[in-house]
């Protein structure tokens, strides 16, 4: 009796591992998140050191102001079009997923709606707050109407939250941004310059739906075939980031390690710790109101979704369309570097947080104690994580 028992406890543990294949899932964190931080900070390191040194005289005068900008968004654009499902993390997924989020598209629509209200008003708030005019002003705001940054998807990973609703709030976002970003734009940044609200949205047609749609077209057309190549594409894809914040650091010279311009770090701090807050606290209210739908894994999703920003896009427009004040871009090259930290630093202490209180990451509210009771499917991250140990 004794042996019989023994052997009926291993099983449950297992069967959550059958849900999915692992074995082709990267483990925590993936490679290509470790190279692609690495490449992120190496930009802190080496590049803003560097392009600080390129005087924006010569920069202007071999023209590549708004050309290698407009190329390098477009191709992280492209890369992202590629990609399964917007992301590299879309490789975790399955299709049952996706229609759990299609037979609820309430919460996709209102992960949205609270991203392109949240972040543009705590933009204005911190302008406020600071006294912030003119460029800089312009620049903190344009950060803030930006839809979310695929790097939540990664971090949404990292903390066991819901992949699915990330990738899918990520791509209605994006999506809805050459047609949000000159609305908000032109209601909150009109009153520091004259707003180009049709160059707004030219530039984020060009560098947005094009190459996604592209990257979409060419992954239908060559199937398979293409797979081969969407190992490289986020390295591709964050080099490309990271010669935009190069160009922001050249463009803007001696005027960025100025007081003036260096208050834009904790402006672009705070901008993204309360994006963190209140998209929790607003994903709380609505479990209140829709329990079933906002539950502890959706919570953590919209946190990284409200919080994070696609700071590449935002930098991007700040050179195109102001491209007579290019210090518009600073807070979004700061943006750049910060979220990524910021949100490493979160989705590990989460994940801690949750192990050390013994929190199921499919309960209902994040109750203490559930990892006890709830019976349910491994998370892709301990699926991985199983499987290399297993391995």
């Amino acid at each position: 009796m004794a042996n019989k028992k023994k052997k009926k406890h291993p099983a449950p543990a297992a069967q959550p591992a059958e849900r999915r294949a692992p074995a082709d899932c990267p483990v925590q964190p993936p490679r290509t998140a470790k190279l692609m931080g690495a490449l992120c900070y190496l930009n802190v390191l080496i590049l803003i050191p560097a392009c600080s040194k390129w005087r924006h005289d010569d920069f202007v005068k071999f023209h590549l102001n708004q050309g290698l900008v407009l190329l390098a968004l477009a191709t992280v654009c492209a890369c992202v079009g590629f990609l399964p499902h917007g992301s590299e993390m879309g490789l975790t997924l399955t299709l049952d997923d996706f229609k759990r989020i299609l037979t609820q598209p309430l919460m996709v629509i209102v992960g949205t709606v609270a991203h392109f209200i949240i972040m543009p008003l705590i933009a204005v708030a911190l302008c406020a707050i600071f006294h912030l005019s003119g460029p800089l002003a312009v620049g903190v705001i344009l950060v803030g109407c930006c839809p979310s940054g695929t790097s939540s998807n990664v971090m949404s990973y990292l903390s066991r939250g819901d992949v699915a609703l990330d990738v899918s709030i990520g791509i209605l976002s994006t999506l809805c941004a050459p047609f949000m970003i000159p609305l908000l734009m032109q209601l909150l940044a009109s009153q520091y310059v004259s707003v180009p609200t049709q160059s707004l949205f030219l530039n984020a047609v060009k560098v947005v739906l094009f190459p996604i749609a592209l990257g979409v077209i060419c992954h239908m057309i060559f199937g398979k075939k293409i797979e081969k190549v969407t190992v490289a594409l986020p390295i591709v894809s964050q080099v490309a980031i990271l010669l935009i914040i190069g160009v922001v650091v050249a463009a803007n010279g001696p005027k960025l390690f100025v007081a003036s311009s260096l208050v834009a770090i904790p402006v672009v701090i705070l901008h993204n710790l309360c994006g963190y807050s209140l998209g929790f606290g607003f994903s709380k209210l609505m479990y209140k109101i829709y329990p079933k739908g906002f539950r502890y894994a959706q919570q953590k999703a919209i946190t990284f979704e409200v919080g994070m920003q696609d700071s590449a896009l935002g930098a991007t427009l700040a050179l195109t369309s102001f491209a007579t004040n290019p210090l518009a871009a600073v807070p979004s090259t700061f943006f750049s570097v910060w979220h990524n930290i910021s949100g490493s630093i979160l989705s590990s202490w989460w994940r801690n947080h949750d192990d050390k209180h013994e929190i199921h990451w499919d309960s209902d509210n994040g109750e203490k104690g559930s990892a006890k009771s709830t019976v349910s499917a491994a998370h892709p991250f301990d699926a991985d994580k199983a499987a290399k140990v297993a391995a």
